[in-house]
């Protein structure tokens, strides 16, 4: 599939936007129980601030997905570890969008002095934990129960990967 991954813009947020609510509405990959507005974007970006946040488009400019990276915490100690946000549309998943944005954010990550790469996945996205695991992170650390979606329970396992 051709594709090309690009930095965000703000021409970026409804696309990015429409993709994440996809998942909070329908899965447990996102958190939140109801849709997010617009303005949500500007989380992201705030979040992102200083790292790498990246989208990947078709030929037509349409999004097929977006990642970025965001730091674990603002405590100086921890400055060379990053943490992981990855969407990609459902009909895209599978041919390579996840495996290119996750590169790229590798790479850029590595210019900036991180090391560590962590991702918080629900125990109930199956499709990301195996993703994750293929792409060489770890399992290293669950809390149990730590997330309830629509009624459910879920564990956040966290995953790590060294650059």
């Amino acid at each position: 599939m051709d594709f090309m991954i690009e930095e965000v813009s703000n021409e970026d947020a409804k696309a990015v936007i429409d993709l994440f609510n996809h998942y909070v509405m329908n899965s447990f990959a996102a958190y939140p129980e109801e849709a997010v507005p617009y303005e949500f974007f500007n989380l992201f970006l705030n979040l992102s601030k200083d790292y790498p946040f990246l989208v990947a488009k078709d030929g037509t400019g349409s999004l097929l997905g977006f990642a970025l990276l965001r730091p674990y915490s603002p405590i100086p100690v921890f400055f060379n570890t990053a943490e992981l946000t990855c969407f990609i549309a459902p009909e895209h998943t599978g041919k390579g969008l996840g495996r290119g944005l996750l590169s790229r954010l590798l790479d850029a990550a590595s210019k900036k002095g991180i090391k560590n790469i962590l991702a918080g996945i629900s125990s109930l996205n199956l499709t990301s934990l195996a993703f994750h695991s293929k792409c060489g992170f770890v399992e290293c650390g669950r809390f149990p129960a730590a997330g309830r979606k629509w009624g459910r329970d879920f564990d956040v396992v966290w995953m790590h990967k060294v650059i």
